[in-house]
């Protein structure tokens, strides 16, 4: 008994230090943070100080109507409830199922009643416990086209991320193919996915109405607009039309209605301020049409100068 015991202290500990350190290198290596682009070719290897938030923990909270905020502090998902079950909105990093299963227990709900899960974009911080959550859940995984391939090869597909192995992760069946307007319904809420490549060939914007205070808004949920360091735009063989796909992005982004903003990463639309206002009675500060202007204006002005620059220096 006491063999037995130790046993599975000793395993126990084990598992502990490999999601520990799972999560340390996965959050080290991000490639969707908040920082602005920079020409330099190879991918960063050492942490970063902007990443170390990924596997924090952040008090969740509902955002308005029947959408809840259940991520990290640096890492952006959402839950939304039905009658009918839930949908969950990235799963992040392998050792970020945890976090998001006790999340989502602190607001009432139960991980098992999501029977939906999506994505903002196939890179590891979005989408590496997917695995994990459908095993969990059995929940149905619904990934935009383009992004399929990477998901289910784990990752190793990917034009950018595809040599070290905290970029990769478990490969993933995906259960329903997206395109590009699509919709996801589920206990009489629907998700509209909306294609905005670039970032990833298969990058999704969701938006969805929400009931809030008797008034419809319409929420925009933003896939990813950064231009990586080390993001190739000119004569990349890898993904030739990654240059007119960010176009693509920057257009249907500025043609969408926003009133709650919202985006993969918290650092997009300044949750930790708008957090901190979050008062009853108060104005919701996630109506930010304004914000999301502007922060759709400054991505697409850093693109341009980023494609600018690589295209001097090609020539």
């Amino acid at each position: 008994m006491r063999l037995h015991r130790s046993l599975t202290a000793f395993l126990a500990l084990a598992l502990g230090s490999q999601l520990a350190a799972t999560a340390r290198a996965q959050a080290q290596a991000g490639p969707g943070g908040p920082a602005p682009a920079q020409a330099q070719s190879p991918v960063p290897t050492a942490p970063s100080l902007a990443n170390a938030d990924w596997t924090e923990p952040f008090p969740p909270f509902r955002i308005a109507g029947n959408l809840y905020y259940v991520g990290s502090k640096g890492l952006a998902s959402y839950l939304i409830t039905t009658p009918k079950g839930d949908i969950l909105i990235n799963s992040d990093l392998e050792a970020s199922v945890p976090l998001l299963q006790d999340s989502i227990t602190k607001l009432g709900f139960k991980i098992t009643d999501v029977k939906v899960l999506l994505i903002s974009h196939a890179h590891w911080d979005h989408d590496a416990g997917s695995a994990a959550i459908k095993k969990l859940t059995g929940a149905s995984y619904m990934v935009m086209d383009a992004d399929v391939p990477v998901v289910e090869s784990g990752g190793k597909t990917d034009f950018q991320y595809n040599s070290k192995p905290e970029w990769l992760y478990p490969p993933t069946k995906v259960d329903r193919v997206l395109h590009d307007g699509d919709e996801v319904k589920l206990g009489g809420t629907t998700l509209v996915a909306h294609l905005t490549p670039g970032h990833t060939r298969g990058c999704t914007t969701w938006t969805m109405k929400v009931s809030d205070g008797g008034k419809q808004l319409d929420a925009v949920i933003i896939g990813s607009p950064n231009v990586n360091p080390g993001y190739k735009l000119v004569g990349n063989q890898l993904y030739p039309t990654i240059a007119d796909d960010y176009r693509r992005m920057f257009k249907v982004l500025g043609e969408l209605h926003c009133d709650l903003f919202l985006g993969a990463h918290g650092a997009y639309f300044g949750m930790l301020d708008k957090v901190a206002k979050l008062k009853p009675g108060a104005p919701n500060p996630f109506i930010d049409p304004d914000g999301y202007k502007k922060f759709v204006a400054q991505k697409d002005q850093e693109f341009h100068q980023e494609l600018d620059k690589q295209t001097a220096a090609a020539k």
